[in-house]
């Protein structure tokens, strides 16, 4: 015999929960317009994942944690299309080639890190990734690097006891919301899909400089004057970063 349970709610009962529906919906709205995402008991934008859905600023970002040549061709696709993007490179790599760090910063990209070792903080207790975020600010500032505030966890990967410890170190925690898989090299035409097909206003977009990339500086003679025709404007993470705040507080 089949049982059916049948919930019978008095008037009152269904105006609660007809409401309930209405507040989540409008905050899901919320979220998926503007953008910008926060995790803390104070709400303050601590994860940015996504700029300002109703501008036309987007914001190129690369990750480097390994190897020597790619970069130098992404570095150069760049220049060619005068396009500034954001860097974020591990501590252990940036020890190792301090002379590209020196043309990422020359060619006025930003600076952004991926802690000191490339590995998963979900991995690690929470003392372990202190350690190796202060390593890496030790790092980059005997590198002349004082100012770098932007932290992108490795893998991208983090909680909100991560996101946390990051702001406790003055960090901002940044992510992604176009992840171009560019690692797993599955075609240039398929990275230039993924960006051209996926970029909408606000997005950050995540390809990588490493080495392990063998597709992306090719990936990039078409994404870069293809994002630039359908209207889209290059800004920095700490652009974006500013106008979420700036957002924020008119808003309050």
């Amino acid at each position: 015999m089949e049982h059916f349970y049948v919930w019978r709610f008095n008037k009152s009962k269904r105006w609660l929960v007809v409401v309930a529906l209405a507040l989540f919906t409008a905050a899901f709205v919320w979220f998926e317009q503007d953008g910008a995402f926060s995790v803390s008991s104070q709400d303050k934008p601590v994860a940015l994942t996504k700029g300002d859905a109703n501008e036309t600023d987007i914001a190129l970002t690369f990750n480097i944690s390994w190897g020597e040549e790619n970069v130098l061709d992404v570095l150069e696709q760049l220049e060619k299309n005068q396009v500034q993007a954001t860097f974020f490179v591990s501590g252990e790599w940036a020890e190792r080639h301090p002379d590209i760090v020196e043309k990422i910063s020359e060619g006025k990209h930003e600076l952004g890190m991926l802690g000191y070792r490339y590995k998963s903080y979900l991995d690690q207790d929470i003392e372990q990734v202190r350690k190796d975020l202060l390593h890496a600010r030790e790092v980059f500032k005997k590198m002349g690097y004082e100012d770098i505030n932007l932290l992108r966890t490795p893998s991208g990967h983090f909680n909100k006891e991560i996101i946390e410890l990051a702001e406790e170190l003055n960090y901002q925690v940044i992510h992604y919301n176009v992840d171009t898989n560019d690692w797993k090299n599955p075609g240039t035409d398929f990275i230039i899909d993924q960006v051209m097909k996926q970029t909408e206003n606000g997005d950050i977009i995540l390809l990588h400089a490493s080495d392990s990339a063998k597709q992306t500086s090719d990936a990039l003679k078409k994404i870069l004057p293809g994002l630039k025709n359908k209207g889209f404007d290059f800004i920095s993470i700490t652009e974006m970063v500013n106008a979420a705040h700036a957002k924020a507080k008119m808003v309050e």
